[in-house]
């Protein structure tokens, strides 16, 4: 089962994303730790991304599409992938399909997690990381899983903020990209709608990231239990 997934920090994705790794036995691929990979390997295409990312600028398409096709034809793919966070807008969306067509590999499935913004915004401020888990979930925004004052709801370990959650302009910046609607992500997502209206592929799995942990696990378990996919 071949996966793009969708959803605006702060909704849950990567929560999401673990679930689908662990149930359905496929790698769970982040553009960002392909970067990483291909720089630290010395990759020629990672050479070419360093040069980018080190003067402060957007390393083009050209470059982030091969490398993330390289990584889709990976050996432990053969079973399917869960592509996250790319692609962020409608162009490279385009590219990406145009890409994967040429090497005869399907998307088989778009997940989207949809929260109106405002919603995520606060998740992603109220986050607490707990020193003694990262994994134990505590947020003063989210009524289900508030800590305990100052301490881990799970643990009763010491919190913190991550410096970039309290960074408003910074959450702001991704959310314009991710809602914008006519070349951002969520033009991105419109564009394998139309691919699973007019060819019936990739099928579109919608989810209400609104709701607990819990509920948006159970409903993404449902939905994708019952695509005729392997």
């Amino acid at each position: 089962m071949n996966i793009v997934f969708f959803g605006p920090n702060g909704s849950g994705k990567g929560t999401q994303g673990a679930i689908i790794k662990e149930r359905y036995k496929i790698p769970h691929i982040e553009t960002g730790v392909i970067f990483r990979d291909n720089i630290s390997q010395g990759t020629e295409l990672g050479e070419k991304a360093k040069a980018y990312i080190d003067r402060g600028a957007l390393v083009p398409d050209e470059i982030t599409i091969p490398m993330v096709l390289n990584r889709l034809k990976g050996e432990d793919c053969t079973n399917g992938w869960l592509l996250d966070g790319f692609p962020r807008n409608v162009r490279q969306a385009v590219r990406l399909n145009e890409a994967l067509t040429r090497e005869g590999i399907d998307v088989d499935v778009c997940i989207e997690i949809t929260l109106k913004r405002e919603t995520a915004k606060k998740r992603i401020m109220g986050r607490r990381l707990c020193l003694n888990d990262n994994n134990h979930p505590n947020n003063i925004n989210i009524e289900a899983i508030k800590p305990n004052g100052d301490r881990c709801r799970i643990c009763g370990g010491e919190l913190k903020k991550r410096d970039d959650d309290q960074d408003e302009a910074a959450i702001d910046q991704r959310h314009d990209i991710y809602y914008d609607s006519k070349n951002g992500t969520r033009a991105a997502i419109q564009y394998f709608k139309d691919l699973s209206d007019k060819r019936g592929i990739p099928a579109i799995v919608e989810l209400d990231g609104g709701r607990s942990v819990e509920e948006v696990t159970k409903e993404l378990i449902e939905k994708l239990g019952k695509l005729s996919l392997k």
